[in-house]
């Protein structure tokens, strides 16, 4: 029977896959029938092994101190709920700032900056998420500046649907540049002893390269719509002052100091020895503390009740279906197939690695992937005599910037979605390949040229 476990693992993962991209159900309940099914028939009827659903599940790493303070949550197999949890706390704090006025105040802010017009405002969102995103995880960067475009979308007439793909998309790219943007990069980093420092030397040109070119393609394709948008009369539009926002002013600088706090620990987590969970858990009791206090109890409930749990449940569901492919092996002879076509060719093996995780991150996610391909090329380096660290640099960018590819690619794409469609503003499949899959094959070939150029 186990021999059979790999395959059907395979199978209900491409099924669930199907599935998302009918949208013929909601894919929080997919992910968990999927998730389901893998634990009862790849684990229980085929392999019998309580072990391999006990390490999918990972509860026990809850009770781990590692998993609060340290940096051993990142690359654990099955359920991240380091992940969870700290999105969880991140969807709080963001409930929270909207209740205080936060994204109103600061998407008239913004307005009344570019004399609202919306070209300059794409271009300007892209740069923050970015630069953003090479210092704070993309999550966080695409949970505010989605809410924003929304809301500025309302104010300005216009479909914020654009706006948001380009935000999720350059959140992913600017995430590529730093070891602390990207789980991804935290893994590689952390597991191979390189610095914040090494990426943005590596990593860093090839994303500001692709930058410059993103926001090109962007502009391109979405030209008719930013045209029509930009000609439409405004002079009836009636745009508060941004300080009409706020109708809590103590509220709104608590909510503030918490941002910036969530900032700090972020960016200094692997100095303090807090973990992600411990940061999301931090800002969202700050965050309920803070408003029973200088609100009430009936908006605190209100906050808590706008959290996207749909959104969790997907995550949860989406873990335990690649916790099939990672105890069954398959992930793992993916990777070791490398060795076998390559033979020793060094273009060969850097397109094969930069390809192979670029269509694997789009299709699965890009942490548990990370994580199995480090012994990989750790082994094609000893063994070929070639350069740790060009293995390393392509392996980041092809799961960083493949994640880009599908809306289930990067924990980024998932939750920028989730919030467009919670306002009314869904974006399907569809939509999200037609711009996106054009330019992360855009930027995966730019990358492959600077690998060639600088370490070939």
């Amino acid at each position: 029977m186990e021999i059979l476990a790999p395959i059907l693992a395979v199978l209900i993962f491409v099924g669930m896959f199907v599935m998302i991209v009918l949208e013929k159900f909601e894919r929080h309940y997919i992910t968990l029938v999927s998730g389901a099914l893998v634990l009862v028939l790849v684990f229980g009827l085929c392999m019998r092994d309580m072990d391999a659903v006990l390490q999918t599940l990972s509860l026990d790493s809850l009770f781990e101190s590692g998993f609060w303070i340290g940096e051993g949550e990142e690359g654990s197999m099955g359920i991240n709920w380091a992940t969870i949890i700290f999105i969880t706390g991140m969807m709080v704090m963001v409930e929270g700032l909207g209740e205080a006025g936060f994204f109103h105040w600061l998407c008239l802010l913004l307005a009344r900056m570019v004399n609202y017009r919306v070209t300059p405002l794409l271009i300007c969102f892209m740069c923050i998420s970015a630069g953003l995103a090479m210092f704070i995880d993309s999550i966080t960067v695409v949970l505010f500046l989605a809410a924003v475009t929304v809301d500025l979308g309302k104010l300005l007439k216009f479909n914020p649907i654009p706006m948001v793909i380009a935000e999720i998309f350059c959140a992913n790219l600017g995430g590529a540049a730093t070891m602390s943007g990207d789980p991804p990069n935290i893994i590689i980093g952390t597991a191979l002893g390189y610095t914040f420092t090494d990426f943005a030397r590596n990593t860093g040109l090839i994303v500001a390269i692709c930058f410059v070119v993103i926001v090109a393609y962007f502009l391109l394709i979405f030209r008719k719509e930013l045209k029509a948008t930009d000609s439409m009369d405004r002079s009836g539009l009636s745009c508060p002052e941004p300080a009409t926002a706020i109708h809590n002013k103590k509220l709104f600088i608590y909510a503030v100091v918490i941002f910036i706090g969530a900032i700090v620990l972020l960016v200094t987590h692997a100095q303090t020895g807090l973990t992600v969970a411990t940061i999301g858990v931090i800002m969202a009791v700050v965050t309920i503390l803070g408003m029973i206090v200088l609100e009430d109890k009936k908006k605190t409930a209100e906050v808590l009740k706008k959290v996207d749990y749909k959104t969790l449940l997907f995550f949860i569901g989406l873990f335990v279906s690649v916790g099939g492919l990672e105890e069954t092996g398959i992930l793992e002879l993916m990777a070791q197939g490398i060795m076998n076509i390559c033979q020793g060719n060094i273009k060969l093996i850097l397109l094969v690695i930069l390809l192979l995780s670029a269509v694997c991150s789009a299709l699965v996610d890009n942490i548990p992937f990370a994580a199995t391909m480090i012994p990989v090329i750790k082994s094609i380096s000893a063994a070929q005599g070639i350069n740790l660290s060009m293995l390393a640099w392509t392996l980041a960018l092809g799961t960083d910037f493949g994640g880009n590819a599908t809306p289930i690619g990067a924990s980024a794409n998932v939750v920028g979605t989730s919030i467009a469609a919670k306002e009314g503003h869904p974006i399907g499949w569809g939509t999200y390949c037609k711009y996106c899959v054009p330019g992360t094959i855009l930027i995966i070939g730019i990358s492959l040229l600077c690998l060639y150029a600088r370490y070939v």
